[in-house]
């Protein structure tokens, strides 16, 4: 073990890992940890953490495999800096560089969902000397374009407000969703469940009406089948912690992060690739184009799955599929 990776202890939340904290160029990273063999890195979306990967780490452990979930920087316990460009996206895959070196490891499978695939991506691209392969769950891999992405949401919103764009003015979404956390949270992630979808036609969570907020859409009611009220306390209990400023500021950067890439513009990602995603989810519907266009971009795709009556959050709605799916791939990049 690096002397950068500080001892390891058991999770109270996730049996069978360990959580630990790593010291990385750019601050610290906690991630949990379960099973020993080639690393795989799991990097989780927004509002989440690395809890949210509870139901793969022992799977992909026992699959044979050095199983890591982190918490992404302004996440969980890992370093939150105050400034809003320390979020962009080369950063954080300075980030996942400097917990595989912590780790002791010189190579990485890299796994994410929601942004975490993105920043998977990304960090496969940027360094595909480090990042062997890469898993994306929800969000699928679209190489950089010529619109400035701020202008291109913009034109989404039409005469309401995209939610990207709802979340650019530091303060303005913390001040939504701060005062009552975990019912922020509740309504959230019920809202994009496969099971708990609004009915069609009804208006979406991420449209922002004039004067209005994005609760105001949310689906009321239970919670979904996939999360229990004391997986939600979890969840809850660190970003009452933490506030939501961390997780928002990767939005604040969308614009940096095109420019920062922009010398990857079209660029094809080569390392053997997985995807699934949800029939349900708003991620998968609209970025319909970029996946049909995998055999272009993705000339390494080993497996592409849309899973039906599945919403965002795949791999806590359906974790035996996304576990049987994801383990399959592992085995056939790491034969």
């Amino acid at each position: 073990m690096s002397q950068s990776a500080r001892a390891a202890e058991p999770s109270t939340t996730v049996p069978g890992a360990f959580h630990r904290l790593v010291d990385v160029p750019g601050g610290r990273i906690h991630l949990l940890e379960q099973g020993t063999g080639p690393l795989v890195l799991m990097i989780h979306g927004f509002p989440e953490t690395s809890y949210s990967w509870r139901h793969q780490l022992s799977a992909v452990a026992e699959a044979g495999f050095r199983a890591v979930a982190v918490d992404v920087r302004g996440y969980g316990r890992s370093s939150a800096p105050g400034p809003v460009d320390a979020y962009r996206m080369t950063a954080l895959v300075a980030d996942n560089v400097g917990v595989v070196h912590a780790l002791g490891e010189e190579t990485a499978t890299v796994v994410g969902h929601d942004w975490g695939s993105t920043i998977a991506a990304d960090s496969a691209l940027l360094r595909p000397d480090m990042f062997t392969a890469v898993g994306m769950l929800s969000v699928p891999y679209a190489p950089w374009n010529a619109m400035r992405p701020t202008d291109g949401f913009a034109l989404i919103g039409g005469t309401e407000e995209f939610y990207v764009s709802y979340f650019q003015q530091p303060g303005r979404a913390e001040a939504e969703i701060e005062p009552d956390v975990r019912g922020w949270l509740a309504g959230f992630y019920t809202s994009l469940s496969g099971d708990m979808m609004p009915p069609p036609g009804a208006d979406s969570p991420f449209f922002v009406p004039a004067g209005g907020s994005m609760r105001d859409r949310f689906t009321g009611g239970s919670l979904p089948s996939w999360l229990t009220e004391r997986e939600l306390d979890v969840c809850g209990a660190e970003f009452e912690r933490t506030g939501l400023t961390g997780a928002l500021n990767r939005y604040r950067n969308v614009d940096r992060d095109w420019e920062d890439l922009a010398a990857w513009a079209g660029a094809r990602l080569t390392a053997p690739a997985l995807f699934a995603g949800g029939a349900l989810d708003s991620s998968t519907t609209w970025m319909a184009d970029a996946i049909a266009a995998f055999p272009t971009t993705l000339p390494g795709l080993v497996s592409s799955h849309i899973l039906e009556g599945c919403g965002h959050w795949i791999q806590q709605e359906r974790p035996a599929e996304v576990n049987a799916l994801l383990t399959k791939w592992l085995h056939t990049v790491h034969p």
